[in-house]
């Protein structure tokens, strides 16, 4: 598909985000027998591995300074991002993280303008913006457990949301560096798992043959690893590539709206009519962000 269609990028970045939100399940899961960096460790050594079998040859950059792009987006969109979150989750509440870690399409915007150079998003974008926190603050917070402000774990998130902002960015640099976006994924995945060692060794990294070889964590693994790590890293990486950093990042607000849904669908949860209009609400956000992305270039 051309280049200046952007229909692949939309489907990228929605096959990405619908896996996304529905990987708690199987996290959920997998903490009852894995601590948090265990799974992270598995499922991207998994992906990493993966990825070599799916095209098995070396990326040799071209030019002097491009590696430097790698490394940082490993240590960004890897390790940092998904250990900032799972620490944050230690210190507060599921549904604060879910509306913190929301903001970053905000600061891809930011990042986007200062590093990138590209054209400034409408107010519509904003707007979008504003009413997507909206709704997914009521969907996170529909039920009778109120709100409840946690200034270690709440600082943890936003930190994530900025280092996912920044990875976003880099991204999008590397996409212009012309080389197949499964080569680019599996070089992040490299120098992610190597600034995840530190943190393997510190916290104690036990991993059984028997644990591995049970059906659901097995099944669950499978899932994180091939799904939510090799593919949708991949197709997120090709949305980036298509639509820019910030059009790509506004659909992180679906995560929450999926992750809703998966639940009334699979664990027969109830929906609340705040949750309902916070579906609504976030839908309308997206929509407004991404026809308001009016710039002179894709950022």
């Amino acid at each position: 598909m051309k280049e200046n269609n952007p229909a692949t990028g939309h489907l990228a970045a929605f096959v990405t985000i619908f896996v996304w939100g529905t990987t708690f399940i199987s996290t959920k899961i997998l903490l009852k027998t894995f601590t948090p960096v265990e799974i992270l460790f598995l499922r991207f050594m998994l992906g990493y591995l993966v990825l070599w079998l799916v095209k098995p040859h070396f990326l040799r950059p071209g030019q002097k300074g491009q590696e430097k792009y790698f490394i940082a987006a490993g240590l960004c969109g890897v390790t940092l991002y998904y250990l900032l979150e799972n620490v944050a989750l230690m210190y507060t509440q599921a549904s604060n993280v879910g509306v913190v870690i929301s903001v970053a399409p905000f600061f891809t915007a930011i990042f986007s303008r200062l590093f990138l150079h590209g054209g400034r998003p409408s107010r519509r974008f904003y707007f979008g913006f504003v009413l997507a926190i909206c709704g997914i603050f009521l969907i996170s917070f529909s039920s009778e457990q109120a709100l409840q402000l946690n200034p270690l774990g709440d600082v943890l998130a936003l930190l994530a949301a900025v280092v996912w902002a920044v990875y976003a960015v880099i991204t999008r640099k590397i996409s212009e560096f012309g080389y197949h976006t499964v080569q680019t994924t599996r070089r992040t995945f490299f120098y992610g798992l190597i600034f995840m060692i530190p943190a393997v060794v510190l916290m104690d990294f036990r991993v059984t043959p028997d644990q591995l070889l049970d059906g659901s964590n097995l099944g669950n693994i499978l899932f994180l690893g091939l799904g939510a790590s090799a593919v949708c890293f991949v197709t997120w990486n090709l949305a980036v590539r298509k639509l820019g950093s910030v059009r790509t990042s506004v659909y992180i607000y679906l995560v929450p709206v999926i992750t809703t849904v998966t639940s009334v669908i699979v664990l027969h949860e109830k929906i609340t009519a705040a949750a309902a209009g916070g579906i609504g609400l976030t839908l309308a956000g997206l929509f407004l962000s991404e026809s308001g992305h009016r710039v002179k270039k894709q950022i």
